[in-house]
């Protein structure tokens, strides 16, 4: 019992009605939209027009690699591959022979002028060895460095537009079934599975563009799998998406070297290297034989049930929680994906105001719809798919047949 004044904060739990996403997470948490439904738990962007976008920047580490061999200790103008990330002050060691030196002077392109031996034994170095940095160091009363910024990289999506009809005859609508819900509410309840399963689709699956259709604006979204394997989202120290094709069978250290690169980036420093992994059957079914194939177990005398079912994974760097994607086993090459997906990196940005809404026509209180002899309601959503960090994430197609190893 309430006394006074009833307001939202004497509302019984999950009593007042949900977002679109949430109410997905709640009645259909096996249901074909996981990812959509866990948008409802994360934190939500607003897209202010329909070309969305931000800015990422990633933490460069300067290195050099040697265009040319080092003949002895003395010599100390180097031919490098490039001199990008380099400034004066800057201290660089070789991984062959640990000598440190630093850098005075950029001379070029290709070229740089340095001091040898910092600390270390000056050597002669061969051609191709890399130098990485450690750190830097300063006369005193020395003039200023150059300044060093990170230049931060664009990305861009577009705004889509999604939408589901229900529909029913007025006939329909009034005859009883003596199975399930009203004709209406089941109806309703199929137009909402297709409206959440289409968004996820899209997500995974879309690619972005831009043009007309009958007179009008039309516009699609990059996905996941878009996002993560177009190379002008990533930062310059990556030379590959990670994007990887299974060969005919898959071992575990193939596995591993396949997602390890995921765990290259951190997010979010609160929490420790995890992914959740969408996969299809198929591709379960090859990470679960991996497992099986890499242990060893025993039936008992006396046992009801065997065999071993893996839910999630381990790395030597980070865990992979695994969800079989029921939109995956849709068909044979979609139940062979896994795809590595950082939470942390992954939003939704609704256009102002356009969060899914449902239209009714011709019930009660509802606007009549040409006089028609039905009654139904459209569902609209439009948003985009963000990800903050592509490098986080990673997809893996054709995973066909696990084995040892």
């Amino acid at each position: 019992m309430t006394v006074g004044i009833f307001n939202t904060s004497n509302f019984t739990q999950d009593l007042a009605a949900k977002s679109f996403a949430r109410a997905i997470t709640r009645l259909m948490p096996n249901g074909q939209a996981p990812l959509f439904a866990l948008t409802s738990m994360l934190p939500e962007e607003t897209a202010l027009q329909v070309e969305h976008g931000f800015f990422t920047k990633t933490m460069l580490f300067p290195m050099f690699n040697l265009d040319a061999a080092v003949a002895d200790g003395v010599a100390n103008i180097f031919t490098v591959a490039s001199t990008a990330n380099l400034v004066a002050g800057m201290l660089m060691k070789a991984a062959s022979t640990g000598e440190i030196v630093l850098i005075n002077q950029i001379l070029s392109p290709t070229s740089i002028q340095v001091t040898r031996g910092i600390g270390t034994t000056a050597a002669a170095v061969a051609d191709d060895v890399n130098w990485y940095q450690v750190g830097n160091a300063f006369e005193e009363a020395s003039l200023r460095p150059n300044a060093v910024q990170i230049n931060p990289v664009r990305i861009t999506n577009l705004t889509q537009i999604f939408r589901n009809t229900w529909a029913i005859s007025g006939s329909a609508a009034a005859t009883q079934v003596i199975a399930g819900e009203t004709t209406i509410a089941e109806n309703r309840q199929d137009c909402a599975a297709f409206h959440a399963a289409d968004i996820e689709k899209a997500l995974f699956f879309g690619a972005k563009s831009q043009g007309t259709r009958n007179g009008q604006p039309f516009r699609t979204m990059d996905g996941f799998l878009q996002i993560i394997s177009n190379l002008t989202y990533y930062p310059p120290s990556y030379a590959t998406p990670n994007v990887s094709v299974a060969g005919a069978t898959t071992n575990y250290t193939q596995l591993e070297t396949m997602l390890d690169p995921v765990f290259t980036q951190t997010t979010d420093p609160k929490i420790g290297n995890e992914r959740v992994l969408f996969v299809g059957s198929q591709a379960k079914k090859v990470i679960n034989n991996i497992g099986r194939l890499n242990g060893t177990y025993f039936i008992q005398n006396g046992q009801t049930d065997f065999g071993l079912q893996f839910g999630s994974f381990n790395i030597a760097r980070g865990t992979f929680r695994m969800i079989e994607h029921p939109l995956f086993n849709s068909n044979a090459d979609w139940a062979k994906l896994a795809v590595a997906v950082d939470l942390s990196t992954f939003r939704v940005a609704y256009l102002t105001g356009r969060k899914t809404k449902r239209e009714d026509f011709n019930l009660s209180g509802q606007p009549v719809d040409q006089g028609i002899d039905a009654v139904g309601g459209t569902i609209t959503s439009e948003l985009t798919c963000v990800i903050k960090n592509p490098p986080a994430n990673a997809y893996i197609s054709n995973l066909t047949a696990g084995t040892a190893g």
